[in-house]
């Protein structure tokens, strides 16, 4: 094979090769065949290559567009290993999560010191108190995953949620059900973590598939979660009626942390993996006169040269002497930093992208937060169903949206794109919300005289929840693609989820609580009072809506959206 045909995987192997080489020093291990193989397609998830080291000559622009030609169909084989591991961690914490939503009103009232009338409230409460331990917490856990590495984070978050479900079922006062959700907020950073790892390990041909398994995953733990958590109720006494579900959540979070940490293989670059403290904390520490702040250890993206010139040298060796001038010290710190370099690299596009994130994840959340405690209410305000019958109505939408994800989901997301599938998950969101509150109540009229009011409450619930669902995984799918298409550099991609993941956050603390007082307010409303809190939320999704179709930029798009086959066929024509 000739050098000018060789393929990208094949040139970027020998650049990782480079680099190592280049980059050695004494102690430092000598890089392995598969850490080689991993950098093959680390960053071509993002509009723009590599950096490329001072060794490693560019190639000439003739090679390069013979190579693309040849690449356009080319998929990357997706590491289906890295992807089942992923896959039964997000299973085992989606069916822990979702296990407690069935059974909460009826955990809350059961306190004592709760009126009932209140449920409402006391579950939003818990619900905004998980979410805003996540927002103070989550920019924090990707910075961390960019510093320590992605494994170490996965593993601590997932031990972390195991041993608050293993308190969770004892609970017996509302105060140690808030400070347990506050723990699973505060020390569980996978949400920002497992899509930093999907963007790790995939490129923009196979992206696609592997970002929607993640919603899958999400639905079939919709399926088992709120399953397990309504039957197993009551299962072990009367005195703990909640802990079998929690007991179970628990063994599977364990599996979970044996199965990460003996198989996972850790995504990012070993050189990247540094204890390295924050500039502002050295900074702290300066300040103290008893103790020297810790030596600095040069990241990964500081062996890059810099953006403004390409003929700087390489990071100073131990014996090179110090040159370099204060302004290129300043800016070296800002390149080892990648929480600052995040927020200076930031576009329109990718904050309007974050901002209507926050708008469906606050509807989405609210949603999530109001069905429960609208089901469980008494007429006429709620619909009085059995958690047994919550978590089936929640288990069936779940179903469904893993046929529409597995057999469905793709060819429409590679009609539409991913800003159209976005859209209209926005859209659909927030028109099953104003529909909630219209659906039937079990001791009604029939529609049309046909079967019996329970018949056809069951029937509009199911309709209502799977169009949510649909649009939730579908939304959720399309708009991770797109947070993570418009990163601007690798170095910044953990640091830019969290920051999604704290926006999310953010939208997930206020939602329930303002859903959740909402609809404690409408109960003393008559007539359709509950459509108080549904409404609001559903106009907030449709607001969403109008602010997507705003979006708009570069390489938002995956390989396999048909729209850039169109496009390019109607400029060759032109």
């Amino acid at each position: 094979m000739s050098p000018s045909r060789a393929t990208p995987a094949i040139r970027a192997t020998a650049a990782s090769r480079t680099t190592s080489s280049g980059s050695f020093h004494a102690g430092a291990p000598i890089p392995t065949l598969s850490a080689m193989r991993r950098q093959s397609h680390r960053y071509q998830t993002f509009p723009t290559t590599p950096p490329k080291t001072p060794l490693e000559q560019p190639s000439p622009p003739s090679d390069a567009s013979s190579t693309a030609s040849e690449d356009d169909n080319d998929e990357t084989p997706l590491p289906v290993r890295q992807l089942l591991l992923l896959a039964f961690l997000s299973l085992a914490e989606q069916t822990a999560l979702n296990s407690i939503s069935p059974y909460l009103p009826d955990m809350v009232v059961s306190m004592p010191g709760i009126p009932p009338a209140e449920a409402g409230l006391y579950v939003g409460i818990l619900a905004s108190a998980f979410a805003l331990a996540q927002l103070s917490t989550n920019f924090l856990w990707g910075y961390a995953s960019d510093v320590i590495g992605r494994k170490p984070v996965l593993i601590m978050g997932t031990f972390a949620l195991m041993c608050c479900f293993c308190v969770f079922g004892l609970c017996k006062q509302y105060w140690q059900i808030v400070v347990v959700h506050v723990a699973m907020g505060l020390l569980n950073g996978n949400a920002a973590c497992v899509p930093t790892v999907l963007g790790e390990v995939t490129d923009r041909s196979n992206q696609s598939r592997a970002f929607t398994y993640l919603p899958v995953i999400y639905s079939l733990g919709s399926i088992t979660g709120p399953a397990l958590g309504g039957i197993l109720v009551g299962k072990v006494g009367k005195e703990f009626p909640y802990l079998a579900p929690n007991i179970l959540a628990a063994a599977l979070l364990a599996c979970s942390v044996v199965v990460v940490g003996i198989w996972f293989e850790e995504t990012l670059d070993k050189s990247q993996v540094n204890f390295e403290l924050p500039a502002w904390i050295q900074k702290v520490l300066s300040w103290l006169p008893s103790r020297k702040p810790p030596p600095r250890r040069h990241s990964w993206s500081a062996r890059w040269p810099r953006a403004r010139s390409h003929t700087q040298p390489l990071l100073s060796t131990g014996d090179s002497d110090d040159s370099d001038d204060e302004a290129e010290d300043d800016d070296e710190d800002t390149k080892l930093d990648p929480a600052r370099s995040t927020w200076k690299e930031l576009t329109s596009t990718t904050i309007l992208v974050l901002c209507t994130y926050l708008v469906f994840q606050l509807s989405n959340i609210s949603f999530n937060s109001l069905y429960p405690i609208f089901a469980a209410t008494p007429p006429p305000a709620g619909r009085d169903l059995l958690p047994s019958k919550i978590g089936v109505s929640l288990s069936v939408a779940g179903l469904a949206s893993i046929i529409f994800q597995a057999f469905l989901f793709q060819p429409f997301k590679t009609r539409m794109g991913n800003l159209g599938t976005y859209q209209l998950a926005l859209l659909g969101l927030g028109i099953s919300m104003l529909l909630m509150p219209w659906v039937g109540y079990a001791d009604g009229e029939p529609l049309f005289g046909v079967g019996s009011g329970k018949l056809w409450l069951y029937l509009e619930l199911g309709v209502v929840l799977i169009l949510k669902n649909l649009c939730a995984v579908g939304g959720l799918s399309s708009v991770m693609l797109l947070i993570t298409n418009s990163a601007p550099s690798h170095a910044s991609l953990g640091s830019l989820n969290g920051l999604a993941q704290t926006l999310s956050a953010l939208g997930r603390s206020i939602g329930p609580f303002v859903s959740g007082a909402l609809f404690t307010l409408s109960t003393r409303i008559h007539p359709k009072g509950e459509a108080l809190a549904w409404s609001l939320f559903g106009g907030l999704a449709i607001c969403g809506w109008v602010a997507s179709l705003f979006i708009h930029g570069a390489g938002l798009e995956s390989d396999d959206w048909v729209g850039s086959e169109e496009a390019s066929t109607e400029a060759e024509s032109a």
